[in-house]
């Protein structure tokens, strides 16, 4: 089954710092499944990319491999345009940031269910219906 997966499972595939066993579940997920992320994702994992090659923590050639790899994945983008009262009335409804709120909106609108690490939004995933993934029958 498809599912939406937040920006810090995709970091930790490529940091080991940000590794667990959780985000290498959801990683060997996608060799049967698609994951959905919103548009903003985008930015955040560029901006996660940027700080890594900032800090040292990567090189170049480190960065241009990982952004090879995430390009290949079965990842879709959805560029929906995000509906600015929507996305407040989600994060106040549930203590999460606008952030987390966008992938929480995107998870409710495909009817889809989340791999987060965060634990306000799986808790919100879990209010909203549309739970986290499960990662038993895996």
């Amino acid at each position: 089954m498809p599912f939406v997966v937040d920006n810090s499972v995709v970091v930790g595939w490529y940091f080991e710092s940000q590794a667990t066993p959780y985000t290498d579940k959801v990683l060997d997920l996608l060799a049967n499944e698609t994951v959905h992320v919103p548009a903003l994702w985008v930015l955040e994992f560029s901006n996660v990319l940027r700080k890594a090659l900032k800090a040292g923590k990567a090189n170049t050639a480190r960065i241009q491999e990982i952004i090879a790899l995430v390009n290949a994945l079965p990842i879709s983008v959805d560029y929906t345009s995000e509906n600015i009262g929507n996305n407040l009335a989600l994060a106040l409804q549930y203590g999460l940031t606008s952030y987390d709120a966008a992938y929480l909106g995107l998870a409710i609108r495909l009817q889809l269910p989340i791999a987060a690490k965060d634990g306000a939004l799986k808790e919100a995933a879990g209010r909203a219906g549309v739970g986290i993934v499960n990662l038993q029958s895996s």
